[in-house]
C-alpha cells in the first residue's frame, strides 16, 4: 500500500470545466465502457443464480461450489484455546484463541509475517517449511517452552487456506487451483492437510491440524457469532468469494452421504471463477488484456474485474492506452514507470479519489511521487474519473453475488458480514454496493435496507477457532460427518 502523510482538510470539489474536448471525448468512451446500469446488474444477477445452483449439482459448473463440512453455527458456547492460521494474498498470521465460559466472547493474540514474494511463485516444501518455521516462532515466543515436545497435549488448529479446494473432509483439501496470483509448483491436486501436516510432524510441534477452512467460511461463522443474523460471509480484498449456510438436502452432489436433508452446511462459493465462459459480465478490452497476461487465463473471469489484485492494473492499462493510441495523456514524458505491470494497486485509485482539493493537488503531487509524471490539471481531472468509473464498477459487480444468494436461499432480511481491503479500505465501496443491490432487489426508496453488508469479524482468525471448536464439539458428540481424522480430538 501507498504511505502518504496525513491529508489536510479539504477546499471544494472539482470540475470539468477546464478539460479540453479530446479529453472529455476520452471520459465519455471511458464512461461507456465502465458503466453497468440497472439492466446490466439484473441480467448478471439472474445468470449467477442459475450458476450458483449448477455448481451444488453432481455435474457442477464454474462456480466450485465447494461443501465445507462446517455444519451449523456456534451457539456462543463453545471453550478452549485453539491456534488459528491464516494464510492470505499477502501476509502469513499466526493467532492463538481463547473461548471463555462468557457467551460469545473472545481473547486473541497474534503476529504476522511477510509472505516472500518469491515463495509465490516457489515449490511445495518451500512454502509448508516457511509456514511451519513461523509457526514454531509463534509458539516458542507465546508460550515460552523450551522443548515444544514437552508440551502436555497438542493444540487444536484451524487453518485458514484462502484458495479454492475440494473437501471430503474438514480436515483434509486438494487445491483445486492457485489464484491471486500465486502458482507455486507442486501443490495443485494435492491434500494441503496431508501437505502441512508432514510439514508439523517434521518439526514436532504440538499442533493438531482440526479444520481446514476457507476466510470467507470463517468470516461468516465468527460474524455469526457475534450477530445471529448474518446469513452471508464475505471477502472483497485481492480475490472476492461468498460462503453462506445450505441445507444438504439441496447439495446433490454430497447425496451420497445419505445425510439428514435439513441438516445445515456452510458453502464456500468460490465464486470469482462466476462466468468463466463470458455469458453476461460486461468485459473491456483492458479486462481482456489482465485475463490473457494472467498466469491462468480464461480462469476467476468475475475475480478479475472487481478484486483489489486487478485494479490498479486496469487503471494502469487505460492510462498506457491513453498515452500510446488516444488522446496522448502525458504527451512527451517518459512513461517508462506506468509501463510497468502490476506497479500500481487498489491505493493509489483510493488515494485518487479521496482527494479533497479542487486542483487534485494531492494526486498531482502522487503521480510526480510515484511515476515521475507531470500531470495538467485536465489529465488529472480523467484520472480522477477513470479511478471513479473502476471503484464504481467493482463495487456494483459485487453486490450480483450478495443478491444472488438472497434469491436462491428467498432471503428476505439479513446482515451481510464483509472483510477484505477493497471492502474496508476503498472509498464509497460501501455505498456503491448498497446502492447496486437496490437496484437488483427493488427496494422501495426511503426504507431502511432489508440486507445491509457490514463489517465482519475476524474470519481467519477467530472465525478459524470457532470451527476448530465446533469440529471437536461435533466429535465428542458423535457426528461425524466429514471429519476425517478424530484421533486426539476427544
Amino acid at each position: 500500500m501507498v504511505d502518504f502523510p496525513p491529508r489536510r482538510k479539504p477546499s471544494r470539489k472539482g470540475s470539468m470545466a477546464d478539460v479540453p474536448k479530446d479529453l472529455l471525448d476520452q471520459i465519455k468512451e471511458l464512461e461507456r465502457l465502465f458503466s453497468v446500469d440497472q439492466a446490466k446488474l439484473k441480467e448478471v444477477t439472474k445468470h449467477f443464480v442459475k450458476e450458483l445452483e449448477k455448481g451444488l449439482s453432481v455435474e457442477g459448473g464454474s462456480i466450485p461450489m465447494n461443501p465445507t463440512w462446517v455444519m451449523g453455527y456456534p451457539d456462543g458456547y463453545e471453550t478452549g484455546t485453539f491456534l488459528a492460521l491464516d494464510m492470505g494474498g499477502t501476509n502469513l498470521r499466526v493467532c492463538e484463541i481463547i473461548l471463555p465460559e462468557e457467551k460469545g466472547e473472545f481473547e486473541i493474540i497474534q503476529s504476522k509475517y511477510r509472505m516472500p514474494d518469491e515463495l509465490k511463485a516457489g515449490d511445495s516444501e518451500e512454502l509448508w517449511e516457511y509456514i511451519a518455521d513461523c509457526l514454531q516462532q509463534f509458539i516458542e515466543y507465546h508460550h515460552e517452552v523450551e522443548d515444544l515436545e514437552q508440551m502436555d497435549s497438542k493444540l487444536p488448529l484451524g487453518f485458514t487456506f484462502s484458495f479454492p479446494a475440494t473437501q471430503d473432509y474438514i480436515d483434509h483439501g486438494v487445491l483445486q487451483r492457485w489464484t491471486k496470483g500465486f502458482d507455486i509448483s507442486g501443490v495443485e491436486g494435492k491434500d494441503v492437510a496431508q501437505l502441512f501436516g508432514a510439514a508439523l510432524e517434521k518439526r514436532k510441534l504440538p499442533v493438531r491440524l482440526s479444520a481446514l477452512i476457507n476466510d470467507t467460511t470463517g468470516t461468516l461463522i465468527a460474524s455469526h457469532y457475534t450477530d445471529a443474523t448474518m446469513q452471508i460471509g464475505c471477502i472483497f480484498g485481492t480475490g472476492c468469494n461468498a460462503a453462506y449456510m445450505e441445507n444438504c438436502g439441496s447439495v446433490p452432489k454430497i447425496a451420497h452421504y445419505k445425510l439428514p436433508p435439513d441438516m445445515p452446511i456452510a458453502i464456500n462459493c468460490e465464486y470469482g471463477a462466476f462466468d468463466n465462459e463470458l455469458v453476461v459480465l460486461p468485459r473491456t478490452p483492458f479486462d481482456v488484456i489482465i485475463d490473457n497476461d494472467s498466469p491462468r487465463p480464461g480462469q476467476q473471469a468475475f475475480e478479475k474485474m472487481i478484486a483489489g489484485l486487478y485494479l490498479g492494473e486496469l487503471f494502469r492499462l487505460v492510462l498506457v492506452d491513453l498515452h500510446d493510441n488516444k488522446c496522448g495523456l502525458f504527451d512527451g514524458q517518459d512513461i517508462s514507470k506506468l509501463r510497468r505491470a502490476y506497479s500500481l494497486d487498489a491505493s493509489f485509485l483510493s488515494f485518487i479519489e479521496e482527494d479533497p482539493f479542487e486542483n487534485l493537488s494531492e494526486t498531482g503531487e502522487l503521480f510526480a511521487k510515484e511515476l515521475s509524471l507531470n500531470a495538467s490539471k485536465p489529465e488529472l481531472e480523467l484520472c480522477r474519473r477513470l479511478a471513479e468509473l473502476i471503484g464504481t464498477r467493482a463495487a456494483r459487480l459485487s453486490a450480483c453475488g450478495v443478491a444472488a444468494i438472497c434469491k436462491k436461499k428467498n432471503i428476505e432480511s439479513c446482515h451481510v458480514g464483509a472483510d477484505g481491503s477493497v471492502f474496508n479500505k476503498y472509498p464509497h465501496f460501501k455505498a456503491r454496493g448498497a446502492q447496486a443491490l437496490r437496484e437488483i432487489l427493488d427496494w422501495s426508496e426511503g426504507k431502511r435496507d432489508p440486507v445491509s453488508i457490514r463489517a465482519a469479524e475476524d474470519g481467519s482468525g477467530v472465525g478459524a477457532a470457532l470451527i476448530a471448536a465446533l469440529t471437536t464439539k461435533r466429535v465428542k458428540a458423535g457426528n461425524l460427518a466429514g471429519i476425517k481424522n478424530t484421533e486426539g480430538m476427544i
